[in-house]
């Protein structure tokens, strides 16, 4: 069984039991003031299992399954079996990291929540773009477009959504997540910015 399985099976498990029981919830959602004042440093690892409810769920985990196995198999193609090690790091470092600017904003509202795997899942999906930006990747398998420029659209979207505040998704997460997707790619496997730059004279939008 892939680590990525193992991730949205355990994802799954966790966030359905959650929605059952409402004080788990409210121990492991990420909470930046409960984590500066009662120094609860968990959240930022546990609020990575849990959603908001089946749409939020099946999204995320349903990216992260289509991207992670290809991610997870170059990974140990490089570093062989420790390859699942610098996977799994990838991912919930990736959720960790997205979260530390929410933080940083959010350190004294007391009321302010956020839940899932995103930061993780745009980790996965933007280290998958590095190995193979021109592949075309599908919007509710209508609008095809290479995945650089969905990647490029994402972050600019993320980032004025981010400014604007007008809604509860935590798009810092998405932003800061797909960055850090990059970074740990880039410092684990340094070749792929070559096989990036070659991969993109195959771009075509049509």
């Amino acid at each position: 069984m892939s680590i990525t399985l193992i991730f949205v099976i355990v994802t799954v498990l966790i966030s359905i039991y959650a929605w059952n029981n409402e004080s788990i919830t409210q121990k492991w959602i990420f909470n930046p003031y409960a984590v500066k004042h009662r120094r609860q440093y968990y959240r930022f690892i546990t609020s990575g299992f849990l959603h908001g409810g089946i749409v939020h769920l099946l999204f995320n985990m349903l990216v992260l399954y289509m991207f992670g196995e290809q991610v997870e198999e170059v990974f140990k193609s490089i570093y062989g079996d420790f390859g699942k090690v610098v996977f799994s790091a990838l991912y919930l470092l990736g959720i960790i990291v997205s979260d530390i600017p929410t933080f940083a904003k959010h350190k004294d509202t007391p009321h302010y929540n956020a839940l899932g795997a995103s930061g993780g899942v745009s980790s996965i999906l933007f280290s998958y773009i590095l190995f193979d930006p021109s592949n075309k990747l599908y919007l509710y398998g209508i609008i095809g477009l290479p995945g650089i420029v969905w990647a490029l659209l994402y972050m600019i979207y993320s980032y004025y959504m981010s400014k604007r505040q007008v809604d509860n998704v935590n798009h810092d997460a998405h932003l800061y997540g797909g960055l850090f997707g990059v970074i740990f790619t880039l410092l684990t496997i340094p070749g792929v910015i070559l096989h990036f730059l070659e991969q993109l004279k195959y771009l075509s939008f049509f």
